[in-house]
């Protein structure tokens, strides 16, 4: 029974060299800590990106050059076998922040010259001591309400920069008992098998109380907000979200793991839904679209008590035939 602890490593080495080096030297730096045939997804406009120069070139590099001085900030780290591919593959995740100065445009955003924090999480494969593949997930639209900019109508619940756990143990560097991840997952299915049914015949608090702790914190992506306690959730998301769609598929991921009182899952997409209308104060479209989502979650007990959510609305949005970006930064230069 492997304890993860060099794949963690290979990452953690991964990181240091990144974070500290130029813009002109991530493209060696990412080469020496990833496979050949690396494979990189990310988040709208960037989606699947192959080998360590092309992730370089087209995310790392001008990301460095905008928000320079570029620290990582992580409130979460952990890794586990895949349950999806029956344990044959390894991950580690990582999730916090980007922060740095907001000194030139990114994206067509336009710089604040002042703190920036880019929210992001990554699901990382290690094989052979090399990332192999890498799903990289974070938060532009809350980066550019930071920028001035208002990408979406009016959200539901509330955003901000987001902290870490309550309990502030999220950075699992050490070994974690194999039992507390068996328990961990355990949870984080229960709650999957729920939600894929939408129709257990309880009334939505009740059915989200069968795997949610009462004081539950979602944490949302911009667009949608936050949301604390299983009321407040019910009422300022899941309601909402639940009678803006139809005809929800399955969920299907490419990995779900945990580990200690830490877990999560990603999806390429996760599932698809059709829009009939209302959905973050937009009209329905009755179209099919993707969704892209990271899931994190902290276990208490036997309940899930906190979620940090990633989901990639500007691709959804771009299925929907609304480019958010692209309007967002043209209106801004007026």
């Amino acid at each position: 029974m492997t304890d993860f602890q060099a794949e963690k490593e290979a990452l953690r080495r991964l990181h240091a060299e990144l974070d500290a080096a130029d813009p002109a030297a991530v493209p060696d730096v990412l080469a020496a800590h990833t496979a050949p045939d690396y494979m990189w997804r990310g988040y709208h406009p960037f989606g699947e990106l192959h080998g360590a120069a092309a992730v370089a070139a087209r995310f790392w590099q001008p990301l460095k050059q905008s928000l320079t001085r570029l620290q990582r900030r992580d409130d979460i780290f952990f890794a586990g076998a895949n349950e999806m591919d029956g344990g044959a593959s390894i991950w580690v995740v990582s999730m916090g922040h980007l922060m740095g100065l907001f000194d030139a445009p990114w994206l067509n955003i336009p710089p604040t010259g002042k703190m920036t924090f880019l929210r992001y999480c990554s699901f990382d494969r290690v094989e052979g001591g090399r990332i192999a593949e890498t799903a990289m997930f974070f938060d532009i639209p809350h980066l550019m309400m930071q920028a001035g900019l208002a990408p979406f109508p009016p959200q539901t619940a509330a955003h901000m920069v987001q902290p870490g756990p309550l309990t502030h143990d999220g950075l699992l560097h050490a070994p974690q008992p194999a039992a507390d991840g068996a328990a961990t997952l355990a949870a984080i299915n229960a709650m999957i098998g729920d939600l894929g049914q939408w129709q257990l015949g309880l009334p939505l608090e009740e059915e989200l109380a069968r795997t949610w702790a009462d004081d539950m914190i979602w944490w949302g992506p911009a667009g949608i907000g936050a949301s604390y306690t299983i009321e407040r959730y019910a009422r300022q998301h899941s309601a909402p979200f639940r009678a803006g769609f139809a005809d929800r598929s399955k969920t299907t991921h490419i990995a779900r793991l945990a580990e200690g009182h830490y877990g999560g899952f990603f999806g390429w997409p996760n599932f698809t839904a059709r829009p009939t209308g209302g959905f973050m104060g937009m009209p329905g479209t009755n179209k099919a679209g993707e969704f892209r989502v990271i899931d994190i979650y902290r276990r208490d007990g036997d309940k899930l008590a906190e979620n940090w959510v990633f989901i990639d609305l500007l691709h959804f949005w771009a299925q929907q035939g609304v480019d958010i970006l692209a309007r967002t930064t043209e209106l801004a230069r007026g």
